[in-house]
This record gives C-alpha cells, structure tokens and sequence, in this order.
C-alpha cells in the first residue's frame, strides 16, 4: 500500500530507541552463529534462533510502552556488512560463493564457504565511531556496480507485521555508508558516488511504503563528525532529495554519538519529518537554534552508552527547553541501546548499592517511558520512578569508595618526572646488548587460545568444583603448553599465553578496587565476539600484583625472554563501563598508577620485556577535530605515566590493533614504546607509510597475518606481508608477528600460522 508522507497523517509517537542488541540476553546468537560456522548446526536453526531473538526484541519494546519500535536493526554479523548487501557492494572476490549466507560471512570473516569455495579474504574491520563495536569496512572499487536489495529489511517489515507490531524499518544512511567505507583499485573516494547511492534509497523508500512501512529511520551518525568536506551540505542535498520522493513513508534522520551542529539546519531545511539528536553527548543548544519547528524531534537525554541510572529531573528539564522550538518530541536513547547490556534481571551478585545506581537496556527504555509521560503529563504522574531516580543518585555521590585520600594525593603530586624516560636510543642500547634478538625477531601478541579445558577449568572454580590450588594448577599446565609449542615453533621472544585471563580488561578489573565485574553483562564486540566490560566506579587502588607469579613461572620454563602482559590505561577505560562524575583523564592517570605498580613488580621479578596494550587508543578519539588535542595528551600522559617506572633496559611493547590509525600516528609515536605492535595486515601495510610520514624512529611489528579470520597463511603470503613491511622499514627495526591476539583461534590454526611466520622470517632474513 501506498502512505502519505505529510506530518499529519505520519502516526506520532513519543517513547522510542534508536536500534536494540540482537546478540541474545544469553548469548544466544553468538552459539548459533558458531555452530553454524562450525557444521555442528544447519541454517533453519541458525534463522530459528534469529527470529526468536528479533521477535522477544519486539515484545520487549511493547511491553515496556516503547511506541515506535525499530526493526532491521538485527544482523548475523553487522549492520554496515548488511548495508552492503542491501547496497550490492560486496567486494567481488566473495561473488563465486554462490549460497547468499555464506558469501556474507565470508565478507566478513574469510575463510572457506560451506559450499566448498576457494578461501576468500574479509574485509577489514576498524571500530565504529568511539565505541568499542567493530564494523566490516566495505570496499568500493571501479567496478562497483551499485544494485538495490531490499531483501532483508522487506522480511524483517513483514515478519514485525505479522506479530502485529507495525515497525520502523532502520538502514545506515548513504552518507555514512560511503563514508565509512574504503576506496579500493584505484578508485576515487567513495563519496564521489553518493548520487548514484542516493537513487538506491528513494527506490527502497517506494518499496517501503508499498509494503507498510509508515515511518523509516536512515542513522548519519557521521553528521556529528567533520570526518568529510562540508557535511551539512551533503546532508541538505541529501535528504531534499530523499524527501521529495513521491511516495514514501515519514523520514527519520537519526544521528548519534555527538552533536550534528550545522547539519541540524541543514536538515531543518528539507522535508524530512523527523530528526533524531543524542542530548547525552551534546546539548540542546543547537537544536533550539537550527529551526526544528516544524520536525519531530527525538530527543536521546537516555544514556545508550554507559550503565548510570539517568537523571530524570535533569533529563526532563533539557525536554522541556526545547518545547516550543520544535514541532513535537520524543524521548529516547541517545543511541542504539547494542552498546550496553540487556538487563539488571539476574545481576544477583553484584554489590546491592551499586545495582541502585545501574540501569541496562531494559532498564533505559522504562526511562524513556517514564521521561515520555513526564514530560506529556508532568513529573507527578510518574513521581515514583523519578524520586527512585534522585535517591540513587544520591547514594551514588556520598559513597566513600569515589573518594580516597592517597589516591588523590598521588594524583595532586604528578610532575612529568613521573611520565619520562631517557630518550629511545639510549634505551635501545641498553636493551640490544642485555636481549641479544636477532633482525626481524618473531613474537606474538600475547593470548593463546582459551580452549575448552580452560573454560571448564574456569567454570569449575566459578561453581566451588575445584579450589584455587587446583585451578592454578590446571593453568600453569596450559602456560607449560604454550611455552613449548612456542619453543617448538622456533619463536624469539615468548608469551605465557594469558590462560588465567578471562578478558584483557576484565582480568585487572576484578583485582583493582574501584571496579565491579558483573555476571551476564555481555554486549557486542564484532560478529559473534562478545565481551563483558567491568564497571569503573570509584577511585582505582591496585592492593596487590597481579600478573607476577604467572610470567614468573612461564619464565622459569624456557631461557628465552617471556613478555610481561598488562593492559593499558586508556584501553581499561574504553573497554569498562566508567564513571561520568570526574573527568576522564583523572580516571586514566589513576588506572595508570596501578600499571606502573605492576611493571615495576615484574621487572623486579626478571621480566626484561613487559608489554602493555592499547589497542583503544584510537577508539577513544573525538569525533571533531578541534577536541583531539587535548584527549591524545592526557591519552598519551597515562600510557608514559604506566610505563616510565622501569630501567632503561626493560624493553616496554605496546600493541594497537584494528583502527584507522593516521588520526593517531602523532601520539602513537609519542608513546614512545621501544617496540611498537600494530595491525597491518588486513590493510595491506598501509599504517607503515604513516609511521614513516611522521619520522618514527622506534621498532614495529606491523601484523603479517590476519588473526581474526580463521585462514591460515602459507608461509609465502607471510614472506609476502614481510617483504611489504621491509619496503618501508629497517630490518634492525622490524619486528615480525601476527595482527593481534590469538586467544579466538585454535590450536591446530596457531601451530600451523606461527610455524608458517617463523619459516617466512628466517626466509627473509
């Protein structure tokens, strides 16, 4: 059927969310994504599972009083990779997997398809925005034929319409779409071709109407950023267009993460009936200014990010300065609800007064709720949510664990004596003749893999199955196994292979005061990686070591040097949920002091290389320009901070894995790392290039191998990685190991892959 678009026949509404998680509350997807990957199950469990998730998504969202619900917002792997399909820009190598699925998976993962193809190499993947969620980066080359398929938002429309739920279809909008992907073979930017990409979407506006769709929502989060030439103006064009197709359903253009400025008027402009706007990580003062009055306005004052309880007063006061300068409103998310977990049903374990101030997904949309009604009815028709509100909040800001007088005085007494070491080629040489490494020495990253017998072992000690005694035990039997197929393989430098490590942040979160660990917090990293982040919520005290006893022991293995693993400050914080009463750099500069700690106990144990990981560092970047400056020094402050309390012959790694990292390459630098890991291989070497631009001087170890697809590499496409890498630096500064960590992958795959890296150096060398 045919919908008219004007204003009023478009049915309003006034509590909303942007998007939903689509992983499970269980995890559910994740099982049936792997064993279908695996053989272990066929595709109608597979799309069993998915349509059950999808539809408890709905009935969720009813049930809570939400009365516009978004659909398409589910994905097997991720919602950019879907808008590639949807958009017929799969990259070509991917079109001889004839089953629809499996070409899909293989875009974004590799690897051999079910229907016995060659092996396929992914696409790259990098981080959306400033989250910790990764997207498939989808490749636009010469050839790209841009081709309409509807497909999967028509049947997830169609399924919503069938359990009586009338949805709002979601799709990632075209500017975004082209800008967040990658010119390949020579082809121009990929935001060259908007007009054609532009066409594809007022065709699937006429498809939408003719199959019910009342209202559509198009995501331009990339309109809070200036990560391309004069957005506002790409925008304005943009959705003048779309909004002049004749028939349509109503257009909600919905930004995130920041706040869209000139792009506000800019849509103001057009005929679109509705924007969405995060008034978390902006204000309303642009929105008031941009001459909304005649749009809806869906207003996020709900925190989609982060796990705090929301202010309703204050929240419902930001609501009210905008009545009057809008056409109407509704309350939301500032952002797709996929960024934090499910719900506080089951969260029996965590610290009762901490759980009052804590509020999940299903917790943020009975916010919304009550924030719609509050502000259509006024704050006493819903007194009890908003007094329950203010009390924790309350509770929250008089806690003694926020506030602890020697972690503030360390903290007052910082001079940056405390952040410095002796200039890099001072250390070099002290580090050279104490290590005696040969020119392209091999490592890895530092996780093996977490096999079944450890997740038992860990599951085990979880139920009071076996004691401490016996899971250290179990685990120093894993280190004893890493440590010899690592010898076996001929590695230079070793690792002990992080078995007694749940998660690389959540490991130090659980034996730092000031976090707490919860049991089913799980969200969405990338495809069916999932992780629990820890919750940071008062002043950080590292009380004991941490990861002494377990390098020790690996050290007491072998004669070669086994790496120290900690993880760094600014990714502790990028990956936890974390305090929003102070600000940031305070936080980093405390989790700091208790990695310096740490690597000072390490290096007292014999540890003559320690590693500490920032793979976040990037991640955490704002999204204009103009605030960089000041994030990358205080960024770069608690990285040096954690590391300069060692001797000039400890040699300090760091990694950085899966970022687009020529923002960074400045403050990369200045980490001033004697060896610096980083991602590489997916991006054919590109970030080498980058490192030279700037003069980096320090040693690299740019990824030869792609870790997160299941393909092993011949030794010759290795050589071939390394020999890339020797095109743009020294072999007295090359450092030769894979992409990232290897704790996803099995054993029989990390054998195969490192003995390929190690005969692939010696070649080369």
């Amino acid at each position: 059927m045919s919908v008219d678009t004007t204003t009023q026949t478009a049915p309003p509404f006034t509590a909303t969310v942007p998007g939903t998680a689509r992983i499970g509350a269980n995890r559910e997807l994740k099982r049936a994504v792997e064993g279908y990957w695996a053989g272990r199950s066929d595709r109608t469990a597979l799309e069993t599972v998915a349509a059950d998730l999808r539809r408890e998504s709905r009935r969720a969202l009813v049930a809570a009083g939400i009365d516009s619900v978004p659909i398409n917002t589910f994905s097997y792997y991720d919602q950019v990779l879907d808008t590639a399909v949807m958009l017929g820009a799969l990259p070509p190598r991917t079109a001889a997997i004839s089953d629809r699925l499996d070409r899909y998976f293989a875009a974004a993962r590799g690897g051999p398809a079910h229907d016995g193809a060659d092996s396929v190499a992914p696409l790259e993947m990098t981080k959306w925005f400033d989250t910790n969620y990764h997207y498939i980066v989808p490749e636009i080359g010469p050839d790209t034929s841009f081709a309409l398929d509807a497909t999967k938002v028509l049947a997830e429309l169609a399924e919503a319409s069938a359990d009586g739920v009338v949805g709002r279809p979601v799709v990632i909008g075209p500017i975004t779409f082209l800008a967040l992907s990658k010119a390949v073979d020579g082809a121009d930017a990929p935001l060259t071709r908007l007009n054609e990409v532009v066409a594809l979407y007022a065709d699937l506006l006429g498809r939408l109407a003719e199959a019910g769709a009342q209202w559509v929502q198009i995501d331009e989060p990339i309109l809070v950023t200036d990560a391309a030439d004069d957005l506002p103006g790409r925008a304005g064009k943009v959705y003048a267009t779309l909004s002049a197709v004749a028939v349509r359903p109503a257009i909600l253009v919905q930004t995130y993460f920041g706040d869209a400025r000139e792009s506000l008027a800019a849509l103001a402009a057009t005929d679109v009936e509705a924007v969405g706007v995060d008034l978390v990580a902006g204000g309303p003062e642009s929105v008031v200014a941009a001459g909304l009055g005649d749009k809806v306005v869906v207003a996020g004052v709900v925190d989609g990010r982060n796990v705090w309880r929301t202010d309703l007063d204050a929240a419902l006061a930001t609501l009210e300065s905008l009545r009057g300068s809008v056409g109407s409103l509704a309350v939301s998310t500032s952002c797709s609800t996929v960024h934090v977990p499910y719900t506080l049903a089951g969260e029996d374990g965590l610290d009762e007064v901490l759980r009052g101030w804590l509020a999940f997904a299903s917790e943020k949309h009975d916010e919304v709720v009550a924030l719609a009604r509050g502000y259509a009815n006024g704050r006493d028709g819903e007194s009890e949510a908003f007094d329950a509100a203010s009390a924790a909040l309350a509770s929250r800001a008089g806690d003694p664990r926020l506030y602890i007088d020697s972690v503030r005085n360390r903290l007052a007494a910082l001079s940056s004596a405390d952040w410095t070491r002796p200039d890099s080629a001072t250390r070099r040489t002290v580090q050279d003749a104490a290590l005696n490494l040969p020119a392209l020495a091999t490592t890895t990253i530092g996780s093996y893999p977490q096999t079944t017998d450890i997740r038992k072992a860990r599951q085990a000690l979880r139920t009071g199955a076996i004691d401490e005694a016996e899971y250290t035990r179990r685990m120093r039997a894993e280190i004893a196994d890493v440590v010899a197929l690592q010898e076996k393989v001929g590695l230079d430098v070793l690792v002990h292979g992080e078995p007694e490590r749940n998660d690389m942040v959540q490991y130090f979160a659980e034996q730092l005061d000031g976090f707490f660990a919860t049991a089913n917090g799980w969200v969405q990293s990338y495809g069916s990686r999932c992780v629990r982040p820890p919750i940071l919520f008062g002043d950080v005290v590292r009380s004991a070591p941490m990861t002494v006893e377990w390098i020790a022991y690996a050290q007491s293995l072998t004669a070669k040097p086994v790496k120290g693993m900690l993880t760094g400050p600014v990714t502790i914080l990028a990956w936890s949920f974390v305090r929003d009463d102070q600000p940031l750099a305070d936080t980093a500069n405390q989790v700091a002091f208790a990695i310096r700690d740490e690597t000072v106990d390490l290096e007292r144990s014999g540890a003559a290389i320690i590693q500490v990981d920032e793979p976040a560092l990037r991640e955490l970047l704002p999204l204009r320009a103009a605030d960089r400056e000041a994030y990358l020094a205080w960024a770069v402050t608690a990285f040096r901070l954690s590391t300069a309390g060692v001797a000039d012959a400890t040699q300090i790694h760091t990694h950085l894995c899966y970022s687009e990292f020529g923002e960074v390459i400045g403050a990369i630098a200045d980490l001033d790392a004697d060896v610096t890991s980083i991602e590489a291989a997916r991006s054919h070497m590109e970030v080498l290039a980058d490192l030279n631009g700037i003069g980096f001087a320090n040693q690299v170890g740019p990824g030869v191998y792609d870790i997160h697809s299941p393909r092993v590499p011949a030794a010759a496409e290795v050589t071939a990685s390394l020999r890339e890498a020797l095109a743009a630096v020294p072999a007295d500064r090359l450092w030769v190991n894979p992409d990232c960590g290897l704790k996803t992958r099995t054993t029989d795959e990390v054998a195969e892959a490192l003995t390929n890296m190690v005969t692939a150096a010696h070649a080369v060398r």
